[in-house]
């Protein structure tokens, strides 16, 4: 039996009806069904999920392996298994409740091949749900996770080279009950030989389930707290300390750990909040660097640094602010080349709250009208950077030795 070019992987649990489009979104794919195979894995379902994926598998010409199991209890195990089962080079791992594009399958494997790439990330799309947008600018034949915006985009629905998993022994965390791709997937971009990029068509369809039971919807504050310290973990562990593992740890302080400190930290009770403060300090004390403070908007850093200070009064200042939707009134000073925006506590003595916590970066800061940049300034932090990613790991000594 000649092998197939991919394997996609479906876990499926209480499905149904949203299953129905996404294996006709399987069937309805441009590459030849004999490139493909699809192991579909039924976690316990009781709604007519099993049995949909055996008429499907019944039908179709492409090759299609059902097991069916008791219910694990999260996405991980499923996709697990699946991947115990593939025989593909490179695998996909779909949704139950999501869709391909037509073409995907077939644009992905092509842009692997054509760059010899280990990570293909598809167009995202969303139906009902806000997917992630900052990735797709520009289609990529060969980048990495330093050098494009691909660290916004960690969910598992993505072409990955079976080779690439299968020699680090990769596989999903069945003790992570959310985030369990985030972990998956960043530690086969810092893995990867290359990730490639296609904008310019949608593969993937991410679909809003009406009833509200998708898996990212669910789940209390400590399961998010658990995703934060398993991914700085892992990032702390495959990136040296510097200015690129800090571009990295931007990820889970923006994504996963700041929103527990936004509007939704006011509706807890006074245990919960002091509870999230006990839940970060460790990860404040051991991961945040003024490096990442700085690649921060100013509200965005102000909250972070002072949960970092352990000074809950001054937080729920700011974000009863933010809650409000108010706008923070700028101050242009040093002849416009400086823009402080006025949160809570700006020159508050009492708080005692360092003015660079308001100081907006450039990207911020041209929004206002009057601000001057520096251009030499900017032009210099540029080639800092450039520098910096070019050294190796020991820095300047390191390149001089």
């Amino acid at each position: 039996m000649t092998q197939p070019d991919v394997s996609v992987i479906i876990g499926a649990y209480e499905a149904m009806p949203y299953l129905v489009e996404c294996l006709a979104s399987v069937e309805a794919q441009t590459i030849d069904p004999s490139r493909v195979e699809v192991i579909a894995v039924d976690d316990g379902s009781t709604d007519g999920t099993g049995d949909c994926l055996e008429e499907f598998a019944a039908r179709v010409p492409m090759a299609v392996t059902v097991i069916r199991q008791e219910n694990s209890g999260g996405p991980s195990g499923p996709r697990n298994v699946g991947l115990t089962k593939a025989s593909g080079r490179y695998v996909f791992f779909l949704d139950a409740d999501d869709r391909l594009g037509a073409e995907a399958l077939e644009r992905m494997v092509a842009m692997a091949d054509e760059n010899g790439t280990d990570v293909v990330l598809g167009r995202v799309e969303g139906i009902n749900r806000v997917p992630p947008r900052s990735m797709w600018g520009k289609t990529l034949g060969r980048t990495d996770v330093f050098s494009s915006n691909i660290k916004f985009t960690l969910s598992a629905q993505k072409l990955f080279r079976r080779a690439l998993l299968e020699e680090h022994g990769m596989r999903f965390d069945e003790s992570l009950w959310t985030g369990e791709d985030a972990l998956f997937t960043m530690e086969a971009y810092l893995r990867a030989d290359g990730v490639s990029v296609i904008a310019d068509y949608t593969c993937y369809y991410l679909v809003g389930r009406d009833d509200g039971k998708h898996v990212t919807q669910t789940g209390g504050y400590v399961l998010r707290f658990d995703s934060a310290r398993a991914l700085m973990k892992l990032i702390a562990g495959m990136v040296p300390a510097g200015t690129r593992r800090d571009a990295l740890m931007v990820r889970p302080f923006l994504v996963t750990l700041l929103p527990q400190f936004g509007p939704k930290y006011l509706k807890g009770d006074e245990d919960v909040r002091r509870h999230k403060f006990e839940l970060a300090k460790p990860l404040m004390d051991a991961y945040w660097t003024p490096e990442v403070a700085r690649r921060l908007k100013v509200d965005e850093r102000l909250r972070l640094h002072l949960v970092a200070a352990g000074r809950p009064d001054l937080l729920e200042d700011v974000v009863t602010f933010l809650k409000d939707k108010r706008q923070a009134a700028a101050i242009l000073e040093k002849r416009g080349t400086r823009v402080y925006l006025v949160y809570p506590h700006f020159r508050s003595k009492e708080a005692g709250i360092p003015d660079s916590l308001y100081l907006a970066e450039p990207r911020e800061a041209r929004a206002f009208e009057g601000y001057r940049e520096v251009a030499g300034r900017s032009f210099l932090r540029r080639v800092l950077r450039k520098v910096r990613r070019a050294l190796p790991a020991g820095g300047f000594g390191a390149a001089a030795a």
